[in-house]
C-alpha cells in the first residue's frame, strides 16, 4: 500500500472485511462489544489489540477504518477520529499541554480556533503569544526554549494568508516545540504538511473530507505514540470521539474527495481569474493568483491556490447587496462542500473580534469568502458576475 497514489489509498486503505466478505465497508452500530468469558473481558481491558474493541467511545471497526484511511492518505502513522473539528483542535490542544506551559500561534485563525487560544487555555494557566503568521521574525522572537507547542492554520480562515510551514517548522523544531497545523483549507489532497515538518495535522472533517454538508467530523494526525497515548487517552474519557455512523459516512466520502477537491479548485481558479480587475471590487484574494502576495509560497507548499477564495466590496452595505442577490451560491457559514457557499465573516464566523483585530487580520466589512463547491464553473462566475451588477458593483 506506501506505494499506492493518494487516490488509491483513498478508496481501499484501512478496509476491514467482516466473515461476509462485504464490498461497501460495513458499519458496526454498536457501542459495546462481548466477550467469550471474564477471562477474555480482563485481557482485553488490560492490553487491547489492534482488532480488539472495548467501547466506541473508545474505539470501533468503522472508526478504526476511518482513521486507518486518512492517516495512510496523509502520510502519518496513525490518527484519532473526533467528533467535530473543533474537538480535535481543542482535544489536540488540552491532552498535550498543563499549567505553566507557553504556546506561539499565528494570529489569523477561525474564530472558534481563536477562542480555546485566547480565552480557554489562559484559564488553565497557558501562556499564548500571538504572532502574524506570515511574518517569520515574528515567529523567531515569540518561540522560546520553553515554548510548548507552535500552532496555525496553514492557510488562514478567512483572508487566506499562507504560513510557510517547512521555516516555521525549523524554528519550532530548534527550541524543541512541538508543530500543530490545522490544515483545513489545504486539504488532504494537496497537503505535504508531514513533509514540510508539521508534528501534528488536524481536520475538520466536516468540510472537504464529508464535502456533502452531512457530517459533523475532526481528525487528528501523528506518530502512533503520541495518538493512541495522550490524545486516545484524552478524548476517550472526555468524550470527544467520533460516532460510529459519521466514520462510516466520512470513509465513503473519502472515495471521491480527491475527484471533487480537484474539480473545486478548477472552478475556483476559473471564477478568480473572472474576477480579479473587477472595478466593483477592492480585493481578490486567491493563493493561485500572482497578485496573492505568497502565491509562491502557496504553489511549493499545495501546488494549486484551494478551493476557496475572498472577494471584497468595499463596505457591508455592497456585500450585503451583492450577497441578497446571488442565486446558485448559499449564505452560510460552512466550507468545502459541494454547493457553493457565499460567507461574510466580519458579522458572521469573526464577528465577535473586535474591530482592530478584524482591520489587522483584514476581515473587512466587505469582505465575502467564497468556498466553491462542483456546480459549473461559468454559472457560479455568471451568478457573481449579475449580483455585482444589481449591487451597482
Amino acid at each position: 500500500m506506501s506505494n499506492w497514489n493518494k487516490r488509491t489509498k483513498a478508496v481501499h486503505a484501512g478496509t476491514r472485511r467482516s466473515q461476509y466478505g462485504e464490498v461497501s465497508e460495513a458499519i458496526f452500530l454498536t457501542q459495546g462489544f462481548v466477550y467469550p468469558t471474564a477471562e477474555d473481558a480482563q485481557a482485553r481491558f488490560e492490553a487491547s489489540g489492534d482488532d480488539e474493541f472495548i467501547y466506541a467511545r473508545y474505539g470501533n471497526p468503522t472508526t478504526a477504518m476511518f482513521e486507518d484511511r486518512i492517516a495512510a492518505i496523509e502520510g502519518a502513522e496513525d490518527a484519532f477520529a473526533c467528533a467535530s473539528g473543533m474537538a480535535a483542535v481543542s482535544g489536540a490542544l488540552m491532552a498535550t499541554l498543563k499549567a505553566g506551559d507557553h504556546v506561539v500561534s499565528s494570529r489569523a485563525l477561525f474564530g472558534s480556533c481563536l477562542y480555546v487560544l485566547e480565552i480557554v487555555l489562559p484559564r488553565f494557566g497557558v501562556e499564548v503569544t500571538f504572532v502574524d503568521g506570515a511574518d517569520l521574525d515574528q515567529w523567531r522572537a515569540a518561540v522560546r526554549d520553553d515554548t510548548t507547542i507552535v500552532f496555525f492554520e496553514s492557510l488562514s480562515n478567512p483572508a487566506l494568508e499562507a504560513v510557510d510551514i517547512a521555516a516555521v517548522s525549523q524554528i519550532a523544531r530548534d527550541k524543541g516545540a512541538m508543530v500543530m497545523v490545522d490544515n483545513v483549507f489545504a486539504t488532504p489532497v494537496y497537503s505535504r504538511a508531514f513533509e514540510l515538518g508539521a508534528d501534528v495535522v488536524i481536520y475538520s472533517a466536516t468540510k472537504h473530507i464529508d464535502g456533502q454538508g452531512r457530517s459533523l467530523g475532526g481528525v487528528i494526525l501523528g506518530q502512533r505514540e503520541f495518538i493512541r497515548g495522550p490524545i486516545e487517552t484524552y478524548m476517550k474519557h472526555t468524550g470527544g470521539s467520533m460516532s460510529p455512523f459519521t466514520a462510516w459516512t466520512l470513509v465513503k466520502s473519502l472515495e471521491h474527495m480527491d475527484l471533487r477537491v480537484r474539480a473545486q479548485t478548477a472552478s475556483a481558479e476559473h471564477i478568480a481569474r473572472g474576477l480579479e480587475g473587477h472595478p466593483g471590487l477592492t480585493r481578490v484574494i486567491y493563493p493561485g493568483l500572482a497578485s496573492h502576495p505568497q502565491h509562491d509560497l502557496c504553489m511549493a507548499q499545495m501546488g494549486c491556490g484551494g478551493t476557496l477564495l475572498a472577494i471584497d466590496t468595499g463596505s457591508q452595505e455592497a456585500s450585503f447587496k451583492l450577497l441578497n442577490a446571488l442565486k446558485i451560491w448559499l449564505i452560510s457559514n460552512n466550507l468545502g462542500d459541494a454547493k457553493s457557499i457565499a460567507t461574510p465573516p466580519a458579522s458572521t464566523t469573526h464577528q465577535r473580534l473586535p474591530a482592530d483585530q478584524k482591520a489587522h487580520l483584514g476581515i473587512t466589512p466587505g469582505l465575502i469568502r467564497l468556498s466553491v463547491g462542483l456546480e459549473d464553473a461559468g454559472d457560479l462566475l455568471d451568478d457573481l458576475t449579475q449580483a455585482l451588477d444589481i449591487a451597482g458593483l
